[in-house]
């Protein structure tokens, strides 16, 4: 028996606009982990997890792009990491190419079901 678990994000269908959600797929019991493919100009709704405790981490794997948080604009450049509070504010704004991120999470936050769900743990719409 396989003390691991391997997907490919390619193989997951996309929620909210281009979000491959991997935790379930990798039946992660504590972390979350999503590849986020933005689109040109693509923003997500402003949300904090003040209520859950969730704490994030971005990183930008392709790309530029802005993460306000808490009201200030973080400009980011491929390979940048920025980790941020459950109760901060933050919102990923995408520039004019597309972008790719890896957002982890703890505790997790639970994905949305069926096909019209919309991301409302996280804020992400696309």
């Amino acid at each position: 028996m396989s003390t691991y678990k391997r997907v490919n994000y390619r193989e997951i269908e996309p929620v909210s606009g281009g979000m491959h959600f991997l935790r379930e797929p990798l039946e992660s019991e504590h972390v979350g982990v999503t590849i986020t493919r933005c689109e040109p100009n693509w923003k997500s709704r402003p949300h904090d997890h003040t209520e859950n405790g969730h704490e994030e981490i971005y990183v930008l794997i392709e790309g530029t792009a802005t993460v306000v948080i808490d009201g200030e604009s973080v400009g980011m450049e491929t390979g940048d990491a920025v980790w941020i509070p459950p109760e901060a504010t933050r919102q990923i704004r995408n520039d004019d190419e597309e972008a790719a991120f890896v957002l982890v999470s703890a505790p997790v936050s639970i994905e949305p079901e069926g096909d019209d769900a919309e991301w409302s743990t996280d804020g992400f719409i696309g």
